[in-house]
């Protein structure tokens, strides 16, 4: 049975895209059955992946609306096992469009879940916020993996984020549970870097990865080729913390599934 992870943060900035993008084409290289979905409207996910968003004719926009299948949607990736349900600018009127509609909060969770058994692992790229689309990507979900960056602001919003979760827990998705904690951006040189890694864990005791995710040139380079960066510049340290961030959340849920 597959697993579906939300990538969420509603500040911006954070690495949350840049992160869904790497790690599901790094668990796809690592022989994992992946699928991306795109539900932000500004679809950097999908042009990350190399997908031109104009020529998509289906996108997540038409899924949760309703008016296209699964199948429709889904796009097969140049990536090893990796497959993508791409955003459209449309989805940007999907929080409007969905106020009305009964269980407008369980829409994608209702279009993909009796496609959760094909993949090992459905990745869900949620917007920078906490508006209807990120809702339904949490009500979706099994867990969500929330991307921190190292800087001063970094723990700002959180308790909002939490708070959020708490509330769709209770009332549209009791089994949603925080996968992990990613520290991206993270530069060891930096004194309020090391400061701010020490103050996440202690907010997330054993919920933060041990691989955190460096400053790097290539991760930022990459979205400008349309490749993640495994496939722009494998042997570069971008390249590598993804890798291995894929094969701690491997070995996590290995054990999880042997307990």
């Amino acid at each position: 049975m597959g697993k579906i992870i939300s990538v969420v943060n509603q500040k911006g900035g954070v690495g949350k895209t840049t992160t869904a993008v790497n790690l599901v084409a790094s668990l796809g290289a690592l022989g994992c059955k992946v699928l991306l979905i795109d539900i932000d409207p500004q679809g950097n996910a999908t042009s990350g992946i190399g997908i031109n968003k104009r020529t998509v004719r289906h996108s997540a926009y038409n899924l949760i609306i309703g008016e296209a299948r699964f199948e429709d949607t889904l796009m097969s990736t140049a990536y090893q096992n990796l497959s993508i349900i791409p955003s459209h600018i449309d989805l940007a009127g999907a929080e409007i469009e969905l106020v009305p509609i009964d269980r407008r909060e369980y829409k994608l969770r209702d279009a993909i879940m009796t496609h959760k058994s094909e993949f090992d692992y459905i990745f869900i790229d949620c917007p920078p916020s906490l508006g209807l689309l990120t809702l339904n990507g949490l009500t979706a979900c099994d867990t969500i993996l929330i991307p921190i960056q190292c800087e001063y602001y970094a723990l700002e919003g959180l308790s909002q984020l939490m708070s959020t979760v708490r509330q769709v827990k209770r009332l549209y998705n009791p089994r949603i549970e925080l996968e992990g904690v990613l520290i991206t951006m993270f530069d060891s040189r930096l004194n309020l870097t090391v400061q701010v890694a020490d103050e996440v864990k202690k907010h997330f005791p054993k919920k933060v990865y041990s691989t955190a995710i460096p400053r790097n040139v290539r991760i930022s380079e990459a979205p400008s080729y349309g490749r993640p960066v495994r496939y722009y510049d494998s042997g570069s340290k971008g390249s590598n913390a993804y890798d291995d961030l894929a094969k701690e959340i491997i070995e996590q849920n290995k054990r999880a599934e042997a307990d």
